[in-house]
């Protein structure tokens, strides 16, 4: 048994070491009042940050924030669109799935920042969304001040759906061309088909993509701070920002990492819904 184990034990140190280690370190810091600057030494203070977090409006308003952005532009918007993408490329000619998935997969690709530079120039007021309402003579709007979180889900859609295209293509590559062809046989139409037959037999990798989905849009720092900051006010402040605004900018590095382990919670109660649908799969 321990030689079985003696080749695994250089993996599970660095695990412990870089990543069990750490996690640790960060619990024990959301039960202590830390500050970046102007203390001497922390002292244990119990649960008296996740108190002042569900008594902090500021933060109930964050995790509704994040709670819209990652439903909008991650369990609607990059889910359904990634495959609605898949299945509409399935049919297209080879010139234009080559074209449709170059142009999606490189905003995928695209560096966090230079997406959120792009999507800002994009809807700020003197943006390319309001030049072509403007020639569509359309009245135009501050989408950065008006929409602020539906601007910031937008963008998160435009950058990740590439990932739920990706993820579907070869789902929908796996369906035996006989059943679908039975079922068109059968009368069905393409609806019918989708919903009866093409959904129940991809259904892990729903499942799976919603879960990393879901989790890399509960992290999105890079695209909402450089297209908004936060702003207007707190009106697309998102829980990482809200982390980092407590953290330095108001040196609370206990309080901050209390709310990093909420945030790791909200992510976990995703999870287990997603590893319950998976479960449970016919």
């Amino acid at each position: 048994m321990l030689a079985r184990a003696l080749p695994a034990s250089p993996g599970v140190v660095l695990l412990l070491l870089f990543l069990a280690g750490p996690i640790g370190y960060c619990v024990w810091l959301a039960f202590t009042d830390l500050q970046l600057t102007g203390q001497a030494e922390s002292s244990f203070v119990g649960l008296d940050n996740f108190t002042q977090a569900f008594g902090d409006a500021d933060f109930l308003n964050a995790v509704w924030l994040t709670l819209v952005f990652t439903v909008v532009s991650s369990l609607i918007g990059q889910n359904t669109l990634g495959l609605t993408l898949a299945a509409l490329m399935r049919r297209a000619s080879r010139p234009v799935r080559t074209l449709t998935g170059g142009i999606v997969v490189v905003a995928w690709v695209l560096p966090e920042v230079v997406a959120g530079f792009l999507l800002y120039a994009f809807f700020r007021r003197e943006g390319t969304l309001n030049a072509v309402l403007d020639w569509l003579q359309l009245p135009g709007q501050n989408w950065l001040f008006t929409l602020p979180i539906l601007a910031v889900s937008f963008a998160n859609v435009w950058r990740g759906t590439a990932f739920s295209m990706l993820v579907y293509s070869a789902a929908l590559n796996e369906i035996p061309q006989e059943i679908t062809e039975a079922a068109e046989v059968d009368g069905a139409g393409g609806w019918r088909r989708m919903w009866h037959i093409t959904l129940p037999m991809i259904r892990r990798s729903i499942g799976t993509n919603l879960m990393l989905n879901t989790l890399q849009t509960l992290s999105v720092f890079g695209l909402i701070w450089v297209m908004t900051r936060g702003g207007p006010g707190n009106r697309s402040q998102t829980l990482p920002l809200y982390m980092y605004e407590q953290a330095f900018q108001n040196s609370m590095i206990g309080y901050a990492t209390a709310v990093a382990l909420l945030l790791l919670v909200v992510g976990s109660l995703f999870s287990l819904v997603y590893m319950r649908l998976l479960r449970t799969e016919a």
